[in-house]
């Protein structure tokens, strides 16, 4: 490669279109014309940065070996001859010397709303965007976190909470407390410590990471540097339209042998309309083309979000999805996405299933679906049998420790975050999600003993006062029925 002459940029900006594709990549130019139609989050996302250096948006969300294994060695056409290109906007690099200079100690940070209002400060529009938006009118995210505030504690006394614990065991697995992190894609948006960074920390503290099948790390990256031998993580899992895709990710998670369960993630067959997303999408799209048209602002739309979820498979069935997925793999399998009493019902009577998790997509999925904490209390009412037939994992809306308590009180074995941690990641990279993790663990302890309780295993429904979310729940037509006719008596 050290034979090919530099290439001037002004050469590559005229090939800017599908026929002519030619993107720069650290310091390199590629002719990915070819693979146009074969890129996963589709052609429209190359074209945008065709003709120009592509790397600030490429390197964040592509784990390493991406480029390798996607264009043949022929696809590099030489190195770019760097005193050609364009001077960067002046806005954007004086944005940008800003956000560096927003160094926020952790200490100072004392809950998870701290950290929310630190990373977005300190985050890129478009990483903001995409880690806060959620669908449509953000109800349902909005939900998540109100419906914990709608439950009340009824604390006893008179008992010895000189000691608190928290240890537990999920999957089989040790873990130092309930608290697990769920899947959350491309980390790196908002810190170079990316997943890998979220997984030491985790580590280090004893709790398990649920690696986003949209991670932007290999997985064999994130898992490469345990804390202990004993570290363990989940994946979760997109199924893909080309099964064989996702067939391949799951023999590479068998083979590091640090996996220890899948997560078949399933309110997803199709991504929410998330418009703060998008709204970044267009935005970035339309400072960054540098004069080269790439398309019609139509063609700009839907955000990173929605790229993801190119090739995303919308065709799960219970009766041919679950044999598939058992063949394709050994691991234990958790359901994700539940959000009926009546699938958790149906997904404990499958042989083929280990655990559920109940979750809305963290608000980024339908708009208005219910939060955790309602189908907690749906399955108590109309499938309490459940519990104590598979573990039932929650996610979504976790503010506080005492927010990890109730979901615990209501039957959850595992509560996890999501945001939370990614949030950590962007201000405090590790040692950020780290700090995250102990606030959460300091206030859950606190929250049992002044509870009255001596560990999680003592929690249960008589901790907690549901009656204002009663009126909110789901109840069947003839129900509803008999209670207006007893109403009108």
């Amino acid at each position: 490669m050290s034979g090919l002459k530099k290439l001037d940029a002004k050469e590559v900006a005229k090939h800017n279109t599908p026929e002519s594709c030619w993107v720069i990549l650290y310091g390199n130019v590629y002719d990915v014309t070819d693979f146009l139609p074969s890129h996963p989050g589709g052609s429209k996302i190359i074209l945008q940065l065709a003709g120009r250096d592509a790397t600030e948006d490429y390197d964040p969300v592509h784990p390493r070996g991406t480029l390798e294994s996607a264009l043949p060695a022929s696809a590099n056409l030489g190195p770019i001859d760097e005193s050609t290109l364009p001077k960067p906007d002046v806005k954007v690099v004086a944005a940008s010397q800003n956000t560096a200079l927003k160094e926020i100690p952790i200490s100072n940070l004392l809950n998870l709303s701290d950290f929310e209002a630190a990373a977005k400060e300190k985050l890129s529009e478009k990483a903001w965007a995409y880690y806060y938006s959620a669908a449509d009118d953000l109800k349902s995210k909005e939900l998540n976190n109100i419906a914990f505030s709608q439950i009340l504690f009824r604390p006893r006394v008179f008992v010895d909470v000189t000691k608190c614990g928290l240890s537990t065991t999920l999957l089989g697995i040790k873990a130092a407390s309930p608290l697990y992190v769920a899947p959350a894609a491309m980390a790196r948006l908002g810190h170079s410590d990316g997943e890998r960074g979220i997984a030491i920390a985790c580590g280090r503290k004893g709790v398990i990471q649920i690696v986003s099948n949209n991670a932007s790390m290999s997985v064999e990256e994130i898992v490469d540097s345990p804390v202990g031998e004993d570290q363990a993580w989940g994946f979760q899992l997109y199924v893909q339209d080309k099964r064989e895709k996702s067939v391949d990710i799951l023999r590479r998670i068998e083979a590091t042998g640090r996996y220890k369960f899948v997560v078949l993630t399933l309110d997803a067959p199709v991504p929410g309309k998330r418009e703060a997303d998008e709204r970044a999408k267009n935005s970035g799209n339309l400072n960054l083309t540098s004069g080269v048209g790439t398309g019609t602002a139509a063609d700009r739309g839907g955000g990173l979000g929605k790229a993801l979820f190119a090739g995303t498979a919308a065709d799960l069935t219970w009766k041919a999805t679950l044999p598939w997925l058992r063949r394709a793999t050994k691991l234990p399998i958790v359901l994700k996405g539940l959000q009926t009493w009546e699938d958790a019902k149906l997904a404990s009577e499958e042989e083929h299933v280990a655990g559920i998790i109940l979750s809305n997509h963290g608000g980024r999925g339908l708009d208005t679906a219910p939060p955790s904490v309602y189908t907690l209390l749906e399955m108590r009412r109309y499938c309490p049998e459940v519990f104590g037939k598979i573990e039932v994992w929650v996610d979504g809306g976790i503010k506080r420790g005492s927010d990890v308590v109730k979901a615990l009180c209501l039957g959850a074995k595992a509560v996890g975050i999501g945001r939370g941690a990614l949030f950590g990641l962007s201000v405090g990279g590790t040692e950020g999600v780290e700090r995250v993790i102990d606030i959460l663990h300091e206030e859950m302890a606190t929250c049992i003993r002044l509870l009255g309780a001596g560990s999680i295993n003592d929690l249960g429904m008589k901790y907690v006062n549901t009656q204002a979310l009663d009126p909110l729940l789901w109840r069947p037509e003839e129900d509803i029925l008999e209670y207006k006719v007893k109403a009108k008596l």
